[in-house]
């Protein structure tokens, strides 16, 4: 796991300081799930002592992009990946580090066999789900939706 969480961490410091910015941590990985969490830091919570909304889209930007990253990584394939749209349930304020799961990894294994096999871009929603696992174990702070869009990349 540290050394995904190492990949993370260039990853972000190269393509998107604002992850890094707001020190996420990979907790979970494997084919069908991920794990992000976001600490209740400084430079995450808003004027509630909560989990600031753009904190909360960074955190499941990562979580819902990261496993089509990670699957594509392992085959030593390459695509280009986006998000075209997003929307979000806030359910609950999230008072304390929130975890970030991503479970869609056949959905994410579909997209990919489809965008390498026809070379179009292939666009479907995801689903984030937000917990605050110590103070409300898997009760979900939020729901939130991204279209996840992938598009191979011919070497």
């Amino acid at each position: 796991m540290w050394l995904e969480n190492l990949k993370l961490k260039i990853f972000s410091l190269a393509k998107i300081p604002m992850i890094s910015y707001c020190k996420s941590k990979l907790i979970y990985i494997d084919e069908q799930k991920v794990q992000i969490m976001l600490p209740l830091t400084r430079r995450t919570k808003n004027h509630h002592n909560s989990m600031y909304m753009g904190a909360l889209a960074v955190g499941a930007d990562i979580a819902g992009g990261y496993l089509a990253y990670y699957k594509t990584r392992k085959e030593n394939k390459k695509v280009s990946l986006a998000f075209k749209s997003m929307k979000g349930e806030f359910l609950k304020r999230p008072e304390a580090d929130v975890v970030f799961t991503c479970d869609q990894g056949d959905v994410i294994d579909n997209m990919l066999e489809e965008t390498f096999r026809t070379g179009q871009r292939i666009n479907k929603d995801v689903e984030i789900v937000a917990t605050c696992p110590t103070l409300h174990g898997d009760e979900p702070m939020a729901v939130i939706h991204l279209t996840l869009s992938l598009k191979a990349i011919k070497k």
